[in-house]
């Protein structure tokens, strides 16, 4: 059973910054994708990024040059930096990734923006 625990969810304002960070029981230089997805109220969550074993990263055109993953496979933990937050960037975030054909998903971490 993988564990996924996310932390440094929080209030910011606008323009502000977050770092949020995704702890695994597992380890990660067995795992191919690891990715950050979020989910606002009333929407469907939707990806935020993803990493590749080989550090190749993909985010899409909502957070393309506000968002920086990355992963410490010797630590086992997936890194989230949001920079230039937006108010529609207010979503509970959730840490992901595939481990022997099995999904696993933290609890989220929630970051809320203010205008």
């Amino acid at each position: 059973q993988v564990q996924l625990v996310e932390s440094g969810g929080g209030l910011v304002q606008a323009g502000g910054s977050l770092r949020l960070s995704c702890a695994a029981s597992v380890g990660l230089y067995s795992i191919a994708l690891v990715g950050w997805y979020r989910q606002a109220p009333g929407e469907q969550r939707e990806l935020v990024s993803y990493i590749t074993s080989g550090g190749a990263t993909v985010y899409p055109d909502s957070v393309k040059g506000r968002c920086t993953i990355s992963r410490d496979n010797a630590k086992n933990t997936v890194n989230l930096q949001l920079d230039s937050l937006k108010p529609e960037d207010t979503a509970v975030y959730y840490c992901h990734l595939v481990s022997r054909g099995m999904p696993y998903w933290g609890k989220g971490t929630l970051v809320t923006v203010s205008s």
